[in-house]
């Protein structure tokens, strides 16, 4: 749930409202995309901070502070209509995000240690939860904006923000639970165990830059496809319907992708997990930007759905393979903040590209990009325990 909320409600959630606020607000694609960077941004800050605050609170309660901090500024939102304000508030929305989804990833990355015969299927069920955020979005925006637009006032595309923040509320409810539960654990072993030897070490993240890389690219390629995606659909003139349906299968396709990759993410220990989802994610996102078709267009959901949050998962399961525990934390933010760089990248520089020469060209430039992140993942070997020393 808490993956959920960070990325499903407050970050994607955002395709569906593109195109009203776009056509409200008078936005460029360039514009509509820098929203999505703005959030980015915040997600990069959030993640650079992680590392210190983590010292001072534990990831249980960091992730709580997060749930409630999302909650009430996607609440904020449904009240804002200047384009600058909007700018900050999606940053803000960022920061509070990112303390979600990193200690969200440290928690399930404990939890799946705990459950090493399922350790891939954990850590596919907390990023893959993303999937519940896509289709409460797919559930809760098009009712909100029909409503809103019956009462024949102005910006009706605002109720849709309250109706995700009151989603965020009920997640944060089931999402906290599990997360005090997890880090109660995690003091419980640590207070019986004894602190972790002081003389582990974490390799350095040069040993892991073509995963670093390859992560980066996948952040910029992936975020192409899912700010611009349903504003390509209904570009095409498929029905809100059709987009609908669309959404929702993207969405319980990733639900269900925690089963697909689990034993992949247990196996593989280098960057051939990431590399095989990328250049699957490169062709999904190639489909509909070539064929015009609504069989098409949800094929490649599914495909993307089934595959985007798992790439998000490979790394956490290279983080578990190839460092102690103690440094879990610091690789997860490492990858998080790659990501949010190639996130903040993305959605401003294929909104341009699609500025100037349509949105069919924008997500192939996408498609590209991913291809190149298979590459570079492709390289990344394992790191031995000899590294490590």
């Amino acid at each position: 749930m808490g993956s959920a909320i960070a990325l499903g409600l407050a970050r994607f959630s955002y395709a569906l409202l593109l195109p009203p606020m776009k056509a409200d607000l008078g936005w460029s694609f360039a514009q509509s995309g820098a929203m999505n960077t703005a959030n980015a941004l915040g997600y990069l800050l959030g993640a650079l901070a992680y590392p210190r605050l983590s010292r001072k609170w534990s990831a249980g309660a960091l992730f709580v502070a997060g749930c409630v901090a999302t909650a009430l500024l996607m609440g904020i939102t449904g009240m804002l209509s200047d384009t600058d304000a909007l700018f900050v508030q999606r940053v803000a929305t960022g920061i509070a995000s990112a303390f979600i989804f990193v200690s969200g990833g440290v928690l399930a990355a404990r939890l799946a240690t705990s459950h090493p015969r399922d350790a891939g299927l954990v850590l596919g069920l907390y990023y893959g939860g993303t999937g519940w955020g896509i289709v409460a979005s797919a559930l809760l925006v098009p009712p909100s904006l029909v409503s809103f637009a019956s009462l024949h006032r102005a910006h009706g595309w605002q109720l849709a923000w309250f109706a995700l923040a009151a989603a965020c509320v009920a997640l944060s409810l089931i999402a906290g639970q599990a997360a005090r539960r997890i880090d109660r654990q995690h003091v419980l072993r640590t207070d019986t165990a004894g602190a972790a030897p002081s003389n582990e070490r974490a390799a350095p993240m040069l040993r892991y830059a073509f995963a670093l890389a390859g992560y980066g690219l996948f952040g910029v390629g992936y975020i192409g496809y899912m700010t611009f995606i349903v504003a390509l659909l209904r570009n095409d003139g498929m029905s809100e319907g059709i987009v609908t349906g669309f959404y929702l299968l993207l969405g319980v396709a990733t639900i269900v992708s925690a089963r697909i990759w689990s034993r992949l993410l247990d196996r593989m220990r280098g960057g051939q997990a990431l590399a095989l989802l990328n250049a699957l994610l490169a062709l999904a996102t190639l489909m509909p930007a070539v064929v015009t078709h609504p069989v098409i267009a949800f094929a490649s959901g599914v495909l993307f759905g089934a595959t985007f949050l798992s790439a998000v998962a490979s790394t956490t399961a290279f983080v578990r393979h190839n460092l102690p525990a103690a440094h879990w934390g610091r690789g997860i933010s490492a990858f998080t903040i790659v990501f949010a760089f190639g996130q903040i990248v993305g959605p401003t520089v294929i909104g341009w590209v699609s500025d100037g020469v349509g949105l069919e060209r924008g997500l192939i430039y996408s498609a590209c990009v991913l291809a190149a992140g298979a590459a570079f993942a492709g390289m990344q070997t394992a790191l031995t325990q000899r590294a490590l020393r």
